[in-house]
């Protein structure tokens, strides 16, 4: 049983996409996604140092395209590369994107409006506080989100055991790093923002508007969402789901509760990975992992793939 996960914000580091615009169809693919955000991408992925690399509108789509075309290089049998092979497929935060793209929920061109909107439209609700998150590692979960909530904070992801991540004001991020929960590190994390809490708010409306003029088709596989860690079957319904994101908490705890339960025994993550692998170390005992981060791995991956898909498409399904 084959699951297929994309990071969120955060896992971006400069110069990660080097070594993968040597596969033609991998920079044709940013290429066009740099086309449609305004951005270059090809730059941004390459030379650009991390300050300019954590701008959300910036981060977003390179995460959306370095870890969609990552996956559709990985299996060039299918339309929908190595989204086919899987038994279930889930992003964190903007990997949700990714994961759309990927299973067929947006087409790339719907995908890319998308992500540009998502990330300009968080971009300017960061930039109008002074916000941002930080991982709080170890700790017992009940005092850690006492802590939290005492600092004036949000836990806006929760991502498993032994680790809940605050959002909100820097001031009261600062607060927690001074008064920390007993037996738990507060590490700030690089974003630009106050992520998946009402500091968002500004950025739904008008994502909003644009789902309600795109076209969306049913997941070729188990997609699961952020919200609740359950199973969406209509891409509809998903896309609503992203929208509803930009402000309530990732439930990425109730994501690998659900690949526990349906019996995933191999997880790969996406370009740039070790992020969400790290994570299911600690949650996920005994499922085989794989980080896909360098082209020159496009051939063992495949191989975890196959070794572990438990749902194959027919080749007039793909």
């Amino acid at each position: 049983m084959l699951a297929i996960v994309a990071p969120g914000q955060g896992a971006q580091t400069p110069g990660f996409l080097n070594p993968w615009l040597e596969i033609p169809e991998f920079a044709e693919g940013l290429s066009s996604l740099s086309e449609a955000t305004g951005l270059d991408l090809v730059e941004l992925g390459t030379t650009a140092d991390a300050e300019a690399i954590k701008d959300t509108a910036v981060a977003q789509p390179l995460l959306m395209g370095a870890g969609l075309y990552a996956g559709l290089a990985l299996n060039t049998e299918s339309e929908h590369g190595a989204f086919a092979l899987a038994d279930v497929v889930a992003g964190h935060s903007v990997g949700e994107i990714t994961a759309a793209a990927g299973v067929g929920v947006l087409d790339h061109a719907q995908a890319a409006v998308f992500i540009r909107e998502r990330g300009r439209g968080m971009a300017a609700a960061s930039a109008a506080h002074a916000t941002g998150m930080a991982a709080v590692i170890a700790g017992k979960p009940d005092e850690v989100l006492a802590a939290i909530k005492d600092a004036g904070l949000t836990a806006a992801n929760y991502n498993g055991r032994g680790q809940i991540v605050a959002s909100g004001s820097l001031e009261n991020i600062a607060r927690l790093r001074a008064n920390p929960p007993a037996r738990a590190r507060v590490i700030p994390l690089k974003v630009a923002g106050a992520f998946h809490t009402d500091y968002m708010a500004s950025a739904q409306p008008k994502l909003a508007e644009l789902a309600d003029t795109m076209v969306t088709h049913d997941p070729i596989t188990r997609l699961l969402s952020n919200a609740d860690g359950a199973v969406v079957d209509s891409g509809h319904e998903y896309l609503r789901h992203l929208v509803q994101q930009v402000t309530i908490p990732v439930r990425w705890d109730l994501c690998m509760a659900t690949m526990q339960r349906i019996g995933v025994t191999g997880l790969l993550e996406l370009t740039p990975a070790k992020t969400l692998t790290g994570i299911a170390k600690r949650n996920l005992p005994g499922v085989a992992l794989f980080n896909l981060n360098t082209p020159d791995q496009l051939s063992d991956a495949l191989t975890f793939c196959r070794e572990h898909a438990g749902r194959v498409l027919e080749p007039q399904e793909a």
